[in-house]
């Protein structure tokens, strides 16, 4: 089966966030869609392993942030490839208590939904839960981000835990390939950004044309926050 054929299908990217107990947590997710218009319903896959999970199951109920193209990687990054279990996800971003009682993210949010949770599915590794929309609010104008967006222009990589996500060759079993002089690209072995010399990192104050060995040692992933010693040569 040639999995590249399911990355032709159409994604968003959100912010999914939930409660238990008066604790907060989120995460990146890409599968969120509507399956009724009456009454409003939408269904999102969850890795089992995620502490969101948890929380959905025991709150029934989530919210979905919908992202814009704009969204900051180091934004995603804290919601797609960082743990509520290590750090408090919500601590250092603007969000509301909801009506269902569980968190809205504010901050790059074009809209959102709030959603009780009517059923579930179980698929293996995943869940599906079903969320009836309980209240819905445009926050601002945009592009909404599509997950081949995230791909294309971002350079990202779905977290191990996503339900798109495809096993990669290492940097080690890829074959060694003939640079022709040009400077290597170096992957960051957390979440598979690739660090393209000819592109820099102007966001983070690294100029086009700057080889990886001249990169600060203070630079980190701009998607997962992981530092520069993370990072291994591709060729």
């Amino acid at each position: 089966m040639d999995r590249v054929a399911l990355q032709k299908c159409s994604y968003g990217m959100y912010i999914v966030c939930a409660a238990k107990d008066g604790r907060l947590n989120g995460q990146i997710v890409n599968t969120v869609f509507q399956i009724t218009s009456e009454p409003p319903t939408v269904s999102v896959s969850i890795n089992k392993q995620n502490l969101t999970h948890e929380y959905i199951q025991a709150g029934k109920a989530f919210t979905v942030s919908i992202l814009p193209e704009e969204t900051p990687m180091p934004f995603i990054g804290l919601f797609g490839f960082k743990s509520g279990r290590d750090i408090d996800k919500l601590a250092t971003v603007n969000y509301k208590m909801g009506v269902t009682g569980a968190p809205v993210v504010l901050d790059n949010t074009l809209s959102y939904l709030e959603c009780e949770v009517v059923g579930s599915m179980d698929v293996g590794t995943h869940t599906i839960f079903i969320g009836k929309i309980v209240d819905a609010v445009v926050l601002q104008e945009g592009r909404p981000m599509t997950y081949e967006y995230f791909h294309r222009m971002k350079g990202g990589k779905a977290p191990r835990t996503a339900p798109t996500y495809v096993k990669e060759e290492s940097a080690a079993e890829k074959p060694a390939e003939k640079t022709g002089g040009t400077m290597a690209k170096y992957v960051c072995t957390i979440c598979g950004y690739i660090y393209d010399p000819e592109q820099g990192d102007p966001a983070s104050g690294v100029k086009p044309g700057t080889s990886f060995e001249d990169v600060p040692d203070s630079w980190v992933c701009p998607i997962c926050g992981a530092p520069k010693t993370a990072f291994e040569k591709t060729a």
